[in-house]
């Protein structure tokens, strides 16, 4: 006669630990959805006003926080600090930023139609780690020729 096995507990979240666990079947978030493709449970999608504040914020922090110290930052700072038309260079920087943020939205949008999520993000993920490499090389080249030229710079 053999004793039917108990399922494991799976691993202990913060709000167990903290005596704050939800019903079975709840998530803070909402009521659990069983995802056929894992049987894990998930929580449903966000209703969709959320889901767009979500995507904007998401958005706007993301190339907030990418632009800051960048090129194109410099380069506003740089002509404004030139033309002393800091209103003028503002707006032209903006309607840049819009632009080519448009051509990335445009092709992004053409390539999810062509790849999957995950295929586009290992994609640009390879894209990324390859121009890094390139950058870095042609930084070394440069310090080497101008060690060549000069002498060690710092010693």
């Amino acid at each position: 006669m053999s004793t039917p096995e108990l399922p494991s507990p799976g691993p202990l979240s913060s709000g167990d630990l903290l005596g704050e666990s939800t019903p079975l079947g709840l998530s803070p978030d909402g009521p659990a959805v069983l995802d056929p493709s894992s049987g894990a449970a998930s929580t449903p999608p966000p209703p969709p006003s959320q889901a767009w504040l979500q995507v904007f914020l998401t958005t706007a922090t993301t190339v907030f926080l990418a632009e800051l110290g960048d090129k194109t930052q410099l380069a506003a700072l740089l002509l404004s600090a030139q033309s002393g038309r800091p209103a003028v260079v503002f707006v032209g920087a903006s309607l840049a930023l819009i632009c080519s943020s448009l051509v990335g939205v445009l092709l992004g949008r053409w390539l999810s139609r062509l790849m999957a999520p995950e295929q586009l993000e290992r994609a640009a993920g390879v894209i990324m780690v390859v121009l890094g490499l390139w950058l870095g090389r042609q930084a070394v080249l440069h310090l080497a020729a101008l060690h060549l030229q000069t002498g060690p710079v710092l010693g």
